[in-house]
């Protein structure tokens, strides 16, 4: 056996992209520094649970941290997938924070994968599971994963401080994907969401759609939101509440923007008499959520800014052909997803603005992946 190399990094950020990207293209890496100057240093504890979800659906992962946690070594090993597996994410960050790393790594693991996820469906630092179910994985198909095995199932749902959500996504397989021309965004041609609560009154649901209608109906007929109240156990252990919409253009695209509200986590909040602040009132999440969609589809992108860097790293783990994407202007995470690809996979992207729309039009040739783990029938 030989000596094993280890890509050396610094720092906390973007660490489950540095995992996922290590994990896809098997470089064993070292990070150092990790808030080795804050008052309290090393990893959080939504980054040992996504190392430990990581060996979870691996075989033979070696992850070791020092004593202070500032210090990761993370030598990846097979993804195997598998049936009835079960995570709990803890209630440090959402279910959402786990899926997108979780999701690709499916794609390319040995066998199809079911895992059920426990722990905050909905909160408003990373994408909401409804957007995941509506905008996420009709991304993956362009792509070429098959529909069949691609699900996301919300069993209960939980919000902030507590939890108590449940979700159980299932991904197929793949040999490889495809690679993609999509320049065409196309016109919106409907409006669909799920609004959602949690141990508060259904009323308010109804509230947040009137007051995104109010807004959408003047540009386009055909908008329909639905409502998710969950009652008793499937409503988790805390009061919340939102809303997850996505425009879907006449080209196939999903544009998508969501919103939750619930009460902060107590590391959030310095003060315990704070954390009972007065939260947003539904006619003007409803508001809000309507405008922040319209400023996606303003953009101009085929997927909106959240799903930027999901985009990016689908094609340069296409086939060695060339992809050709538009997007709206690059936000920091695309920009940072853009480097990271770089240094992990070696795909570079010829980035050239188009005047005309205010887009970007990216081009690059894949890394062509493989899936070599997969089960040969």
């Amino acid at each position: 056996m030989g000596k094993t190399t280890y890509k050396r990094l610094k720092g906390s950020q973007n660490l489950r992209h540095r995992l996922l990207l290590a994990t896809l293209s098997s470089s064993p890496i070292l990070i150092e520094d990790i808030r080795a100057d804050d008052t309290l240093p090393g990893l959080r504890q939504h980054e040992v649970s996504l190392l430990r979800l990581f060996d979870k659906v691996s075989d033979d992962c070696v992850v070791e941290i020092n004593e202070t946690g500032t210090k990761l070594k993370y030598r990846p090993g097979i993804v195997m997938g598998g049936r009835h597996l079960v995570h709990d994410c803890g209630v440090s960050r959402s279910i959402g924070y786990f899926l997108e790393p979780l999701i690709l790594l499916g794609l390319f693991a040995n066998k199809p994968l079911t895992i059920r996820l426990k722990g905050i469906t909905n909160d408003s630092n990373d994408p909401l599971v409804d957007t995941f179910r509506s905008t996420t994985l009709p991304l993956l198909k362009r792509f070429g994963v098959p529909s069949e095995g691609l699900d996301l199932k919300i069993e209960s749902r939980g919000s902030p401080p507590h939890g108590g959500g449940e979700v159980v996504l299932t991904i197929p397989v793949v040999q490889s994907l495809n690679a993609v021309t999509w320049t065409d965004v196309g016109m919106v041609k409907r409006i669909r969401g799920v609004t959602f609560s949690t141990r508060v009154s259904s009323q308010f649901e109804n509230t947040m759609i009137h007051a995104a209608r109010g807004i959408f109906n003047r540009f386009i007929p055909d908008v329909h939101i639905f409502t998710d109240h969950k009652a008793g156990t499937q409503a988790g252990s805390s009061p919340g509440y939102g809303i997850s919409l996505v425009a879907e253009t006449n080209a196939g695209c999903f544009i998508s923007a969501d919103m939750a509200i619930a009460y902060a986590r107590e590391e959030e909040t310095g003060d315990i008499e704070d954390e009972k602040k007065e939260l947003m009132p539904p006619e003007d999440v409803g508001g809000q959520i309507a405008s922040i969609l319209l400023g996606e589809i303003e953009q101009g992108g085929v997927v909106d800014s959240t799903h930027q860097g999901l985009l990016f790293l689908l094609c340069a783990l296409c086939p060695q052909d060339v992809s050709k994407i538009r997007s709206a202007k690059l936000s920091p995470y695309g920009i940072e997803m853009l480097r990271h690809i770089r240094d992990f996979l070696g795909v570079k992207f010829v980035i050239k603005p188009d005047p005309s729309t205010g887009t970007v039009i990216l081009k690059c040739i894949g890394c062509g992946l493989k899936n070599l783990n997969r089960k040969v029938s």
